[in-house]
């Protein structure tokens, strides 16, 4: 396998491990082209704050977490502003749902035990544990992390729930000139494959794309020409909520395991 991205141009979406993944690149005989799509994310505690403070007020049926981090950040922000007695109270009386295991273990740590949990670390995964659940006319509030989750509000929506979002991380966009310059070398037939580590990534991608009124031309190449390449489950999660379904992912959710995946892919392609 040594040669088998020879004569390939992969892109890297990250924007951490680059290096290590452009020398896998390398190895294979690839060229490795680095433009991160990633962007930042922030902590908006002040932003929160008075948005906890009305949930609280105002209460909900059911609150779904859905990373680690922010269920954490929440109940800190909680405890900073003396709302933390009557905020874990909330959480132990209404139902409760959560995505992944970090997010499991942030709750269990509050003795807080979900009625609902994914079977795959996704979001779709979560669906599928709600599905049976009689949401009509209930108030639902999920904590996301740095972006809105557009397929599980549809589906909750969907099931006549009230849906609110908190978001204790906010989302800034990467560059455009950075996603601009992605954009045209695609276009121009200069990529063969994009390697992306995060579902944030695939989302900042196809949102300039919305934005710039492009979307329609990018699409179709990663169904077609460009290969779209996953680190795992939640960003392969992120191409099918976009209807890409040929993208190539590892079973061993690595960057390097992606990259050798890639590699296997172009290789039996050779063989067909």
């Amino acid at each position: 396998m040594g040669n088998a991205l020879a004569g390939k141009t992969v892109v890297l979406a990250a924007s951490r491990k680059t290096e290590e993944m452009a020398t896998l690149i390398e190895k294979q005989g690839g060229t490795a082209i680095v433009r991160p799509l990633q962007g930042t994310v922030f902590l908006a505690e002040e932003l929160v704050e008075p948005e906890l403070k009305q949930l609280i007020e105002d209460g909900t049926d059911w609150m779904i977490f859905t990373t680690g981090i922010g269920t954490e950040t929440l109940l800190k922000i909680a405890q900073q502003n003396g709302l933390e007695e009557r905020f874990l109270h909330m959480v132990q009386e209404v139902k409760v749902a959560a995505r992944g295991y970090k997010t499991l273990a942030a709750l269990k740590k509050i003795d807080v035990k979900p009625i609902a949990k994914d079977d795959d670390g996704t979001t779709e995964g979560l669906s599928r544990a709600l599905k049976d659940c009689d949401l009509r006319g209930k108030r639902v509030t999920i904590q996301l992390h740095g972006e809105t989750a557009p397929r599980l509000t549809k589906f909750l929506k969907e099931k006549g729930a009230i849906v609110k979002h908190i978001l204790p991380y906010r989302h800034i966009a990467p560059e455009p000139a950075t996603v601009d310059a992605l954009c045209e070398d695609i276009f121009a037939g200069k990529v063969d494959a994009v390697c992306f580590t995060t579902a944030i990534q695939v989302r900042s991608l196809f949102n300039y794309g919305r934005e710039k009124g492009i979307y329609d031309q990018l699409l179709p190449f990663f169904k077609g020409k460009v290969v779209p390449v996953a680190v795992g489950k939640v960003t392969a999660e992120a191409f099918r909520e976009e209807g890409i379904d040929n993208y190539v992912a590892p079973e061993l959710e690595r960057m390097g395991a992606m990259i050798i995946e890639l590699a296997r892919y172009y290789e039996s392609s050779k063989e067909v």
